[in-house]
């Protein structure tokens, strides 16, 4: 076993082959957020109407191209993130806000349910003037309506490497394995705690 989760130490991993996600095209539109767990991340977003794609891997650090176990080791910087193309005509970036609020612990500091460290802190990296003032508008409102810090970082976004290949689509490749992991994390759980009905935030969809 590769992934660094003692949860699943005993849990057999099924060999399954990649699952395709298609190519966005040049009438996209790309946002990258950390919320912990790539692999539970690309999960979430790739329930939302209008999402193309979404691709797991690492933003945010000073090694280029790193590799997996470089990044859980510690000591690049960089954070799990997630890539989501979207077609803008379907779904806005407000809304993929919504939904990574709704989906991350936005009081966790260095961590995220289960796993902890640096590269597991929640980031949102923005690309531009426009998604850093909403990105920041948002955790202004969560700041008020909770009346607590808000640990979730707001980052430009500078560059996005793509973990291996077996990270990707990995909820879908092994599911026993990851739906063993996701639950025995207290993913869910934690996310109910604090967001009641809007956990997921994919109501009304």
């Amino acid at each position: 076993m590769i992934r660094s989760r003692n949860v699943l130490a005993w849990v057999p991993l099924l060999l399954v082959l990649p699952v395709g996600k298609g190519l966005a095209d040049e009438t996209s539109a790309s946002a990258v957020f950390g919320g912990g767990c790539f692999w539970c991340v690309e999960e979430a977003f790739d329930k939302v109407e209008g999402v193309l794609t979404t691709t797991s891997g690492f933003s945010g650090g000073h090694v280029e191209d790193p590799s997996y176990e470089q990044v859980v080791k510690g000591g690049t910087g960089h954070v799990e993130v997630v890539r989501v193309e979207y077609d803008p005509e379907a779904v806005d970036y407000a809304e993929l806000l919504h939904v990574f609020w709704r989906n991350v612990d936005p009081f966790a500091v260095d961590r995220q349910f289960c796993d902890e460290g640096e590269s597991y802190r929640s980031v949102i990296y923005t690309d531009g003037a426009a998604e850093r003032e909403l990105a920041e508008a948002t955790r202004n409102e969560l700041a008020e309506r909770f009346d607590r810090e808000i640990a979730t970082e707001i980052s430009d976004f500078e560059a996005f490497y793509p973990a291996e290949e077996y990270h990707q689509d990995y909820y879908r490749k092994n599911p026993v394995r990851y739906n063993f992991y996701k639950s025995a994390c207290g993913r869910e759980e934690r996310l109910e705690e604090i967001w009641g009905d809007e956990a997921g935030g994919l109501a009304g969809q």
